[in-house]
């Protein structure tokens, strides 16, 4: 591929990332899962004109997410089977957060927070991204939904690359739906686990923790200012949300309720993989936050009173990896 051809190809990807979201918001992909279907059924069940139906199905075809293997008649590809909302690896919340029109609009204005360092979501809509979604409980959803289908192969894939043996009380900070304390408790039937999240955040905990929560509790509270005590915390996905002060504030009230020879995770992309220099950049349009290398962590931590001990490999076929921390 040429240079202007890869360029080109770069600079539409918004036109790809909407027609992606456009197919999920219909439910094409659910549409789809089964034998190929005709178009005007499709239209029917879809509730969409068939002829501009069968604009967005040719596409999606030339992305390869469907193929056409009778005329008129569509079905969804190997490539295309992570859109649907049931597959064990399943993209479809992310997509419809990324093209909602509440960050979609964010996006938009990433100039002017490279201009001024300023969070775009917060200048575009006067509030930050949390504040925004504890008043619009359906995009809420989508979020909280979007960070399980993001954790869930790292959480099935960190007991095998982690050593977490000898853990009694695992605490997992602002883990959302309990996702990753399931996986982990999984991995050591005789501990006990707490979910602290806000309210909204850990709504719908009951069911992802339903197999272990019999040793299992969920406290809402402000990670900020106060943390259960355990020996095991893990922090998936939240440092990068913050800038360094906030974080600093994180990891003292981790560091006051880590029990003696406890050990923390932090699960985040490391710089520079690619994956995390992309991640910077979301956080600096939704939240104020950003990633980090090695170094800075190690930084980050040792500030709080914590030492870096290792870092994991990368976790579930994802750039994430887990920076493992004892108190010092």
């Amino acid at each position: 591929m040429s240079g202007y051809a890869e360029l080109s190809r770069m600079a539409f990807g918004a036109v790809t990332t909407q027609i992606l979201h456009a197919a999920v918001r219909l439910g094409l992909p659910e549409a789809l899962r089964c034998a190929p279907a005709p178009l005007d059924r499709l239209a029917r069940d879809l509730g969409a004109d068939p002829g501009t139906l069968a604009r967005l199905l040719a596409a999606l075809t030339a992305l390869g997410v469907t193929a056409q293997p009778l005329p008129g008649h569509y079905t969804l590809t190997d490539l295309g089977q992570p859109l649907r909302a049931d597959h064990p690896r399943s993209m479809r919340s992310g997509l419809l957060l990324l093209g909602d029109g509440a960050v979609w609009q964010a996006w938009g204005t990433l100039a002017d927070s490279v201009r001024t360092g300023a969070t775009a979501f917060d200048q575009v809509h006067g509030r930050p991204l949390f504040d925004h979604l504890a008043e619009h409980p359906a995009l809420a959803r989508t979020f909280n939904t979007a960070m399980r289908e993001g954790t869930g192969p790292v959480a099935a894939d960190l007991p095998e690359a982690v050593d977490l043996t000898g853990a009694r009380t695992v605490v997992d900070v602002g883990g959302g739906d309990g996702t990753l304390l399931a996986a982990v408790l999984a991995a050591l039937p005789q501990a006990r686990g707490i979910l602290l999240d806000t309210a909204s955040g850990s709504a719908e905990s009951a069911v992802t923790l339903r197999g272990v929560a019999g040793r299992c509790t969920v406290e809402a509270g402000d990670f900020f200012t106060a943390v259960p005590t355990g020996d095991l915390m893990t922090l998936k996905g939240i440092l990068h949300d913050w800038d360094d002060e906030r974080c600093a504030l994180i990891l003292r009230a981790c560091r006051t309720a880590i029990e003696p020879g406890g050990r923390l995770l932090v699960l985040e992309p490391v710089l520079p993989s690619r994956q995390a220099v992309m991640s910077d950049i979301a956080m600096l349009v939704y939240t104020g936050g950003r990633e980090r290398d090695g170094q800075e962590y190690r930084r980050l931590l040792s500030k709080a009173g914590f030492e870096l001990c290792g870092v994991s490999r990368p976790l579930g076929g994802t750039q994430v990896r887990a920076l493992i921390a004892k108190p010092a």
